[in-house]
């Protein structure tokens, strides 16, 4: 049963029967009230405070958490954030590269803010001014990722009765929407253009591309054996993945390995690539950098003889030939003499993915479909990203309704002759 009791007074029985208010030792030290009340295990528990109806309250409170089954130990959020993030980093059931974004955004964005504070000392406000500090410094992508793992710890505070609720899943906090206008495809001519802007030995790559939507990292992975020239197919079944400053073979994104038409032109600029530049074997972990060893015969290969680091494509490469190709203007040099290229988003590899999906799309290849192609987990991705390519919607849907509902029908004039409506 939950009570309070005084902590500068208590009551003295005398042998006479007579009961008398007493001060004592600790009279005007401290706190005056202690709430007490029994846990679930039936050991008492205590908190002072300052008042009595606080005391009060705060015995009540308890009592009624314990009968409902909602007890919370008030001591035991008094973890350090930092401790309890630690616990949850190493608890994560995710891929390497995912681990890793998770430790280095933990590191870098939430630790500064929290790790030194209780868990139960944290409040929602103090959450959404984190938020608003980080929207003044970066992309809403980095806000989103680092609020997943704030929130993440906070869960596990949670489900490890360390708090109530969660201050991240406050109505009060709010996380920046992301803003992206609809993505726009590189026409014909600029894909050529950039194609043939890419020395010999890396032509067929960005060819590859654009003619299979394949990722970054797939067509740095793609091996000889993963392509069937009778049967005009390329099998996705790897991509070089970077973890931190290993490089490792993995399964390519969403752990879906897939198959993808190839075109008889492209498929002949392979076998011309194989024919000057014979495929690279190389071996690396699989997963992880003390995963198993995997050797593939590499179609693609830096001018080292090694597999291409995406840095390195991107640099030396990829960034030069959207120069000689116009898409971007030359580079600056900064104070070692270094090119500085100025490209965003939009001048990526990732374009040559986009423009497939343009051509599939203005092809007639539906949505699932392409989806499929392109190893996106879910069709209504695909359909968010790239609807807006579908050629002709609006002309289509006006044909259709006007070649059922409101076709040319024959009338009567009321003598008998029939004309046209």
């Amino acid at each position: 049963m939950a009570f309070v009791k005084d902590l500068w007074v208590k009551s003295v029985r005398h042998p006479d029967g007579r009961t008398e208010k007493v001060r004592t030792a600790r009279y005007g030290k401290g706190k005056r009230w202690l709430a007490v009340w029994l846990d679930p295990t039936g050991r008492e528990r205590s908190s002072a405070y300052e008042r009595k109806a606080d005391a009060e309250r705060k015995a009540s409170a308890m009592e009624a958490d314990v009968a409902r089954g909602d007890y919370i130990d008030p001591h035991a959020g008094k973890i350090l954030f930092g401790d309890l993030a630690d616990r949850w980093l190493m608890s994560r059931v995710v891929d390497p590269s995912t681990s890793i974004r998770y430790a280095s955004l933990y590191r870098l964005h939430v630790a500064p803010a929290f790790a030194r504070r209780q868990v139960k000392a944290i409040k929602p406000s103090q959450v959404q001014a984190w938020i608003s500090d980080l929207s003044s410094r970066f992309e809403v992508s980095t806000i989103e990722t680092s609020f997943l793992v704030l929130q993440g710890i906070f869960d596990l505070a949670v489900a490890d009765e360390l708090i109530k609720r969660s201050p991240a899943k406050s109505p009060i906090v709010k996380v920046p929407k992301r803003i992206s206008g609809e993505v726009q495809a590189w026409g014909d001519d600029r894909v050529e253009a950039v194609i043939d802007a890419h020395p010999d030995l890396f032509r067929a790559l960005p060819l590859v591309g654009a003619a299979c939507g394949l990722r970054q990292g797939e067509l740095f992975g793609l091996a000889l054996e993963d392509i069937d020239l009778d049967d005009h197919v390329i099998r996705v079944r790897r991509q070089i993945k970077k973890l931190g400053s290993d490089f490792v073979y993995a399964l390519p994104k969403n752990d879906r390995e897939r198959v993808v038409p190839l075109p008889r032109w492209a498929a002949e600029a392979i076998r011309q690539h194989v024919e000057k530049y014979p495929p690279l074997l190389c071996s690396l972990p699989w997963e992880k950098p003390n995963g198993k060893l995997r050797t593939h015969q590499l179609l693609f290969r830096w001018t080292d003889d090694r597999f291409i680091r995406a840095r390195s494509y991107s640099e030396g490469v990829w960034k030069p030939a959207l120069v000689r190709a116009g898409v971007i203007p030359t580079p600056a040099k900064d104070s070692r003499q270094r090119a500085r290229f100025t490209t965003t988003r939009k001048e990526g590899l990732h374009q040559l993915r986009h423009y497939y999906a343009s051509v599939m799309l203005a092809g007639g290849v539906a949505i699932r479909e392409l989806a499929e192609y392109l190893g996106h987990a879910d069709p209504a991705f695909t359909l968010r990203v790239y609807a807006h390519m579908q050629p002709g919607s609006h002309e289509r849907a006006r044909r259709a309704i006007d070649d059922r509902l409101f076709r040319p029908r024959s009338v009567s004039d009321g003598t008998g002759t029939e004309q046209g409506a």
